[in-house]
This record gives structure tokens, C-alpha cells and sequence, in this order.
């Protein structure tokens, strides 16, 4: 269990209480199903991307899946040309790529 300090009077106070981290609760509501987990991390806010190293300026930046799913596409973050990775059958396992 993590333990976290909380002041909850002015700074200049001596009293001070100790919440947790987790909840109380867990609210449950009838007829509501949790959110399904798939397989591109979309209800986990996470998003798949790979790593991109371009040559043009030399920097790195991650490029993200489109929302079609069909690429990862990108641009360098200085000079702002594009990249695009198509998806498919065949491809790589690979995660990172230098884009000239």
C-alpha cells in the first residue's frame, strides 16, 4: 500500500493527514460494462508507435499507427518531412528505422 503525505491545512500549520493512493470504493453501475482491452491499446490510451531516426536533421521522434490502422505515419520534428511505414503481411518485427 503507498501512502501519501497530504497537507490539508496552510503550510505554516503543524497538522497534516495521511491519505492512500487507492480508493475507498469502486463504483458499480448496473447495465455499464467495463471497457474492452484491444489489441492496439486504444482503451488504455496508449497508441503503438515505432521509432523513427531521421537522417535529413538528425533527430528521433516516434510516429504513431493513422486511425485506419494501415501505417505509422510521421514527420521529423524540425524540418517536418513526412514519413509513412505501411502495414502488412510480410513485414518486420522491427522497431526502430532511419528515415533519410
Amino acid at each position: 500500500m503507498v501512502v501519501r503525505r497530504i497537507m490539508v491545512a496552510p503550510p505554516t500549520s503543524r497538522y497534516t493527514t495521511w491519505m492512500s493512493s487507492e480508493p475507498d470504493y469502486y463504483l458499480d453501475i448496473a447495465g455499464v460494462e467495463p471497457e474492452a482491452h484491444t489489441s492496439d491499446g486504444a482503451a488504455t490510451g496508449k497508441r503503438k508507435w515505432i521509432g523513427v531516426r531521421f537522417d535529413c536533421c538528425g533527430a528521433y521522434a516516434r510516429i504513431y499507427r493513422n486511425p485506419a490502422g494501415t501505417a505509422y505515419e510521421g514527420r521529423c520534428p524540425r524540418c517536418l518531412k513526412p514519413v509513412r511505414a505501411a502495414i502488412g503481411t510480410g513485414g518486420t518485427d522491427c522497431r526502430f528505422f532511419v528515415a533519410d
